[in-house]
C-alpha cells in the first residue's frame, strides 16, 4: 500500500498502516488536506478546515502510543456539532459568529479515541428541510450529494477525509452515503450521545458516522462502545439468511434502486446466501405519515426560539414548521407515537428471524440539481422503528452514479448487524476500484 496515495486508504487500511509504522499521521493528514486544496472549491464540502491545527495535532499523535481504535486518523464534524476549537454555524445565517466553548460528545469520544477533528463539513441549514448546503456529488458536480449530511458524504466520497459524522431525522445519513458511494452506519437510536447536537427531534434523531468499508465503521463502533462490539464475530457469506424488503414504498424506486437490489439479490444468491422476500404488513405504509406527523410536530418545538428571535429573517420552510403548516395536532402525534411503538416491535419480531434485511438506501441515482437533497421515503421508516441501518455501495448507475442497498436489523443489534455487513461487503460491493479510479482522476 506504499504507493498509495494516502488519501484514498480507508480508515481501517490507514489504521494498520500506522501501527505497522509505515504511514505517520501526519502524512495522512497532509494527504488529505492536498486532496481539500485541490478539489474541494469545486465539491464544497466544508465550511471550516485548519490545516495548521490538524497537522499540530497529527504529530503530537504520532509522538504518542495509540489511545484509541481512531488514533491519528481524521473525522469530519457534520456543522450541527460544537467543536470548541471551530465554529459552529448550523448553516444558518444568524449563527455565523458562534463559538462553542465545548466539543459535542460524540466529538469528545472521537478525541479520546485519538481521532482528529479535520474540520467541518456544511449541512443543509440545521439539518432540517430549510437552507441546502452548497456542497455538490463529487461524481458529478451538477447532482446533489443528498442531505442533510451533505458535506460529510461528499467529503468521504471524494477522498478529503476517511471518516465523518453524520446525523438522521428522516434520511439525512444513509441517502448522502447512497448517492456519494461510501459506507455508513446509522447506529440504533439511544445508542450515541446527541448532546452537543443541534436537536430537531429528540425521538428520531440519531448520530452516525460514514466511512469507505465496513471495518471503518466498525473503528467507529469500537470508539463509541456499541453494545457488544467487543465480541464481533467473523461470518461466511454462505447460508446468511437476508430477507428482502422493497418496503411499502416500492412504487417510488426509480431505476438505479432497482438496478441495486437486483443485483443485491443475485450476488447474494451466487455467494451462497439465502434470499427470502419479506411482505411488511400493510399498515405499515402508515409509518411514512407518523414519521412526518413526529418530525414536524418535534421541530415545531426545537425551532421555536429561532422563531422568536428573528421571524422575518427565518427560512420559509422552517417558519411553516414552527406556525404548524404541516397541521401537527395532539391527536395525530399521539396516534403517531402508538403506531411506532406497535410497528418497533412487529418489526422486531420479523427481522429477528434473519441475519439482516435488504432495503433500498434511496429512490435512485443523485437528483440533478442543488436545489434538492433527494428523497427520504426509503430512510424515514427505519428512522422513526429505532432500527440499525449499514448503506453498502451496489452499482453505478444509468447516469454514472452510485447507488447504494441499506441492511436492517431489529433494534440494538448493531454489532451482529456489522459483522453481517462485513462478510457481504466483497459480496454487494464489487466496483470498489471502479468508484477510485473515477475519483482519482478527478
Amino acid at each position: 500500500m506504499s504507493t498509495i496515495e494516502p488519501c484514498f486508504l480507508t480508515a481501517a487500511q490507514a489504521a494498520a498502516e500506522m501501527k505497522a509504522g509505515r504511514l505517520t499521521s501526519e502524512a495522512l493528514i497532509c494527504s488529505c488536506l492536498a486532496r481539500i486544496e485541490a478539489r474541494d472549491p469545486a465539491v464544497k464540502a466544508w465550511l471550516h478546515v485548519d490545516p495548521d491545527l490538524a497537522i499540530q495535532q497529527a504529530r503530537e499523535r504520532d509522538k504518542r502510543p495509540a489511545t484509541g481504535p481512531l488514533h491519528g486518523l481524521p473525522f469530519g464534524v457534520k456543522d450541527i456539532m460544537d467543536t470548541a476549537d471551530m465554529p459552529t454555524t448550523y448553516n444558518s445565517p444568524a449563527w455565523q459568529q458562534h463559538r462553542p466553548t465545548r466539543d459535542a460528545a460524540c466529538v469528545s469520544i472521537v478525541r479520546h479515541s485519538g481521532g482528529i477533528i479535520l474540520g467541518k463539513t456544511d449541512t443543509v441549514e440545521f439539518a432540517f428541510n430549510s437552507r441546502k448546503a452548497a456542497s455538490r456529488n463529487p461524481y458529478n458536480l451538477a447532482h446533489t450529494p443528498g442531505g442533510s449530511s451533505s458535506g460529510s458524504g461528499a467529503a468521504v466520497g471524494d477522498y478529503q477525509v476517511p471518516c465523518a459524522f453524520g446525523t438522521q431525522t428522516a434520511g439525512s445519513h444513509i441517502r448522502p452515503a447512497s448517492f456519494n458511494g461510501i459506507y455508513a452506519l446509522k447506529p440504533s437510536w439511544g445508542t450515541v450521545s446527541r448532546e452537543g447536537v443541534h436537536m430537531i427531534s429528540p425521538i428520531l434523531d440519531t448520530v452516525g458516522w460514514y466511512g469507505r468499508s465496513v471495518d471503518d465503521l466498525i473503528l467507529g463502533a469500537q470508539a463509541f462502545q456499541l453494545p457488544g462490539i467487543t465480541d464481533l464475530a467473523a461470518r461466511d457469506p454462505r447460508g446468511l439468511r437476508i430477507g428482502y424488503c422493497e418496503t411499502p414504498y416500492w412504487a417510488k424506486a426509480e431505476a438505479g434502486a432497482k438496478q441495486a437490489m437486483a443485483a443485491a439479490v443475485e450476488r447474494l444468491q451466487r455467494a451462497g446466501a439465502i434470499v427470502e422476500e419479506i411482505v411488511l404488513p400493510a399498515h405499515f405504509a402508515d409509518l411514512s405519515e407518523a414519521h412526518t406527523m413526529i418530525m414536524f410536530g418535534d421541530g415545531r418545538v426545537a425551532l421555536y426560539d429561532e422563531y422568536l428571535r428573528d421571524r422575518d429573517g427565518m427560512h420559509p420552510e422552517l417558519r411553516l414548521t414552527v406556525e404548524n403548516g404541516r397541521g401537527v395536532t395532539p391527536q395525530r402525534l399521539v396516534a403517531a407515537y402508538d403506531f411506532a411503538d406497535i410497528c418497533r416491535r412487529e418489526f422486531d419480531a420479523i427481522a429477528s428471524g434473519f441475519d439482516a434485511v435488504l432495503a433500498p438506501a434511496a429512490t435512485g441515482e443523485a437528483p440533478k440539481g442543488l436545489h434538492t437533497v433527494g428523497d427520504w421515503i426509503f430512510n424515514g421508516l427505519w428512522t422513526l422503528l429505532h432500527t440499525p441501518c449499514v448503506a453498502i455501495p451496489t452499482v453505478l448507475g444509468d447516469l454514472g452514479l452510485p447507488v447504494g442497498i441499506q441492511l436492517v436489523g431489529p433494534r440494538l443489534s448493531d454489532t451482529r448487524l456489522l459483522a453481517v455487513a462485513q462478510a457481504l461487503q466483497p459480496v454487494l460491493d464489487d466496483f470498489a476500484p471502479t468508484r477510485a479510479s473515477l475519483l482519482a482522476a478527478a
